[in-house]
This record gives C-alpha cells, structure tokens and sequence, in this order.
C-alpha cells in the first residue's frame, strides 16, 4: 500500500513483532509565499520516508532533490521493501553521482528519512540525514529532534558563538556544509530509535524548522489531528509565519490495531515519489555558490 495525492493517509500493517501496528501518514508542500520554484521532493512508500531540498537555481535544485528521491525509490523497489542501513547509503551514493552528471555537480540537495527496519529485536527507526532537513519524533508529549543539521549556524552554535534563538535569524542560516550532488562532503548520519504504538515521526524542509520553534512544532503534533490534518495545519502556520522558502512535511503515525481507524482505500505497494512542481506546490530555489567547497549558501 501506499499514498496517493487523492488518498495521503493509508494504514500500514505488520504481521512481525511487536505485533498489531501500523502506520498512517499524511504529507504536503507548498512552494511558500517568496519563491517562484518549489524545488523540494519527497517519497513515501510502506516502509522509507524521506524529503530533499534542492539548491542550485534555475531548476537544477528541482533536478537535485528529484533524482535523490527517485534514487531512494528506485533502490526500493529493485529490493521489493527489504532494504537496510547499508542499502540507503548505498542509494545516497549513487544519487551523489546521479545529480554530479545531471547537473555538471553545480546542484545538490539536502535529503532526511526514515526507514522502518525490522530485526531480531523488533522495528526500529533507521533515521539518515544530510544538509538542514530534519527528522524529529514526538512521543509522549515530547518532541525529539532525531538528527543534527549540517549548517553554518549549526556549527556555531554547537561551538557557543551564538544562541538557539539567533539560529533562526542568523545572516548565515541558510548556508549547509554537506549536501548531495556538490562539494567533497555528501555522507549521511544515521541514527536509530526504537518504534512504539504512540509516536508521530515528522520529516521536513527547513521552510518548516526555519519558520515554527520547536514548541510551536510541538504544539501542533500534539494537538491530537490525524497525519494529514496536521500536516496542513504546519504548512498552514509556516506560511503565517512568513513563508520565505517552500515547505514540504511528511508526518507518520505508529499506533496499535484496535486504535480507531481512518477509513482508506488500499493502494499498491509502488512507492509514491512527489516533484513539487505544479501549480500548488512550486519548489523554492536554493542557489549554490563556491561549488568546489563543502558549504551552499540557499537562497
């Protein structure tokens, strides 16, 4: 099974431990209220999740962050779902060469995802990160950003240069040291995390995390609306917040058979792989400069 643009939100079973979950998700972009070009992708299929962000301009960063999404897909498919760790950085790989050759390596894309991975010990998140696009899990009432951005302001703020509320007006925000498909550094963080019925997985540009604060974000996930409803509702806020980039989120549910339902309409088992280009979700365009370093400035 899974989602379509008419049918976003389709309830995922699993016959292995722990067992009687499943999953709904809900996902959406939009190109924001100060781009033309909405260069964000995403793919959603039963088991990986994953949003990228193109750099580059003049559409090479739609090019970027289509072919890294389509790589993920793809790489999916060929092992009919039953992919690992190794597999997605293995597809990461070669969507670095795949984007390098598209776009004569002057584009690249940020890209974070999730992969529900089943072993011995039961599911786990495997959670994978390059560039500001962000993981986060809420659970319990908290909200858990998974993985760490590869920016400027990140760095200075991990060294104490400044605060956590300058992290969203810094001059430098918007500038990433490691993206796929530019500069020497392209390789993924991973992270795992334990799945449990009760969590919400939340994947998103930085049109999302660079409007909305954590608590904000919190706020909303908490609020007790199904995936898809939430999903609106950040989107939603984000552009009442000032819209300056696109912003593309994909919210995942994990809850436990007995739990009320929404009704949906089974799909198959293709993974759905989304280029925000039509006329309601336009990508935003991240240019890249100094393309021989490690460090894109989006814009």
């Amino acid at each position: 099974m899974v989602a379509s643009a008419e049918n976003p939100e389709d309830p995922r079973e699993f016959e292995q431990e722990p067992a009687g979950l499943y999953l709904d998700y809900g996902y959406g972009s939009h190109v924001g209220l100060r781009r033309e070009l909405n260069e964000d992708s995403s793919v959603i299929t039963d088991t990986l999740f994953a949003v990228a962000d193109g750099m580059g301009g003049h559409e090479a960063g739609e090019v970027a962050s289509a072919l890294a999404v389509q790589t993920l897909a793809d790489g999916w498919n060929r092992a009919e779902g039953r992919i690992s760790r190794d597999q997605i950085q293995t597809f990461l790989a070669e969507a670095d060469q795949r984007i390098r050759e598209a776009t004569d390596s002057k584009a690249g894309t940020t890209v974070s995802g999730a992969l529900l991975e089943d072993h011995e010990g039961g599911l786990s998140w495997v959670v994978f990160n390059i560039g500001d696009s962000r993981t986060y899990l809420f659970e319990q009432g908290q909200l858990h950003q998974l993985t760490r951005d590869h920016s400027q302001v990140q760095d200075m703020f991990d060294s104490g240069l400044i605060t956590a509320e300058e992290l969203h007006s810094h001059p430098q925000r918007n500038v990433i040291t490691r993206a796929l498909g530019a500069g020497d550094m392209w390789d993924a963080d991973f992270t795992t995390s334990a799945v449990r019925a009760g969590q919400r997985l939340m994947i998103c540009s930085d049109g999302l995390s660079g409007e909305l604060t954590d608590p904000e974000i919190a706020r909303i996930l908490g609020a007790g609306r199904n995936a898809q409803d939430t999903v609106d509702w950040l989107i939603h806020q984000s552009l009442r917040a000032g819209g300056r980039d696109n912003v593309t989120v994909v919210v995942v549910d994990v809850a436990q058979q007995g739990d009320q339902q929404p009704e949906t309409q089974q799909q198959n088992g293709l993974p759905d792989v989304t280029q925000h280009t039509d006329t309601q979700h336009q990508d935003a365009h991240h240019e890249a400069a100094g393309q021989d370093t490690a460090e894109h400035p989006k814009v």
